[in-house]
């Protein structure tokens, strides 16, 4: 009974370590991507055109640089204005950039970038993951602290009441104050601002819309099942663990899968023709005269972290569960 008590604590504490791990993972960035050309000049841009990828969207990952600001400003006003009205947008927005700012805005730079290309902007990227990212990361805390808990009664509750608080911020958030209606507002702006065919857009945004309903529906329907299956299935509770541990799987499938998307969905706007290609997802590539180069940050560390501790957390658990079912 000693040692039962003791493996219990153990698989708390990896739980919990786990816990921590994947909550600051959330607010980390977990990917980085940078752009490097002979245009962009290393004094000017030291970490070249860089962003990082967060699960809850993607933010600028360039150093601070006052001179860098005005010659980047520079740069693409150079290179953009022997280009035709469709490029307009990005003249104007870049104008419109604060000449004494402090750092460089990378994530328009992209943009701009990508443009030449004929891709789509960056925000247009996983336009239901990332606002209901928060959701699922509630969603795997619950799981993970009902799995914690070593009294069947007590993770069901825990299960429960956890369940129904998410269930019910997730509502509220989306739905009562309005975040889904005006994230779907942002998104179809920014895909305007490259793409000029509102007809075309106001369909992408009913489909984000359509999709985010679904989405929400689809993950108070696992709150369910997961309830229901622990309550059913000794065993099942393995899975509280399992799912969260998979969190670097899941980011780097679906990472891969959106590079993909944009890579292979390129359009007649941009200076330069290129052939459909897939994104460089890890190491070093090449498009154009740019260079690319794609890795995981630290905050990806965080969900390695997650993994390792929650499978160590499962093999002991389901060592418990043999034990029981064989005494």
């Amino acid at each position: 009974m000693q040692t039962n008590n003791k493996t219990d604590k153990t698989i708390t504490g990896l739980s919990f370590i786990a816990l921590v791990a994947m909550i600051a993972a959330y607010f980390a960035p977990i990917w980085w991507v940078s752009l490097t050309a002979p245009n962009y000049p290393p004094d000017a841009f030291p970490d070249g055109i860089r962003i990082h990828f967060h699960f809850d969207g993607v933010y600028n990952g360039c150093k601070a640089a006052g001179k860098g600001t005005r010659m980047g400003d520079e740069i693409i006003q150079k290179d953009l204005a022997h280009d035709d009205e469709r490029y307009n947008p990005i003249l104007d927005k870049q104008k419109n950039v604060d000449k004494g700012a402090e750092g460089l805005d990378c994530v328009h730079e992209m943009n701009t970038i990508n443009h030449y290309v004929g891709m789509f902007p960056i925000a247009t990227g996983a336009p239901v993951e990332k606002p209901l990212a928060k959701f699922f990361f509630g969603f795997f805390a619950v799981m993970l602290a009902g799995f914690a808990c070593t009294q069947a009664k007590r993770r069901l509750i825990i299960l429960s009441v956890g369940f129904a608080a998410v269930a019910t911020w997730m509502v509220v958030d989306q739905y009562v104050l309005g975040h889904l209606a005006k994230h779907v507002t942002d998104y179809v702006q920014e895909a305007g601002t490259f793409f000029k065919e509102p007809e075309r857009i106001k369909i992408w945004g009913d489909n984000v819309t359509l999709i985010s309903h679904i989405v929400i529906g689809g993950l108070i329907a696992a709150m369910v099942v997961v309830v229901a299956g622990v309550a059913m299935l000794p065993s099942f509770q393995l899975l509280l663990a399992l799912v969260p541990a998979l969190l670097p799987v899941f980011f780097v499938i679906e990472y891969a899968a959106w590079l993909w998307f944009f890579g292979h969905n390129l359009h007649p706007w941009g200076a330069f023709t290129v052939k459909p290609f897939m994104p460089t997802v890890f190491g070093e590539g090449k498009v154009a005269q740019f260079s690319t180069y794609s890795y995981p940050y630290w905050g990806y560390a965080l969900l390695v972290v997650v993994f390792v501790c929650l499978m160590l957390a499962i093999l002991m658990r389901r060592k418990q569960l043999r034990e029981q079912a064989g005494n």
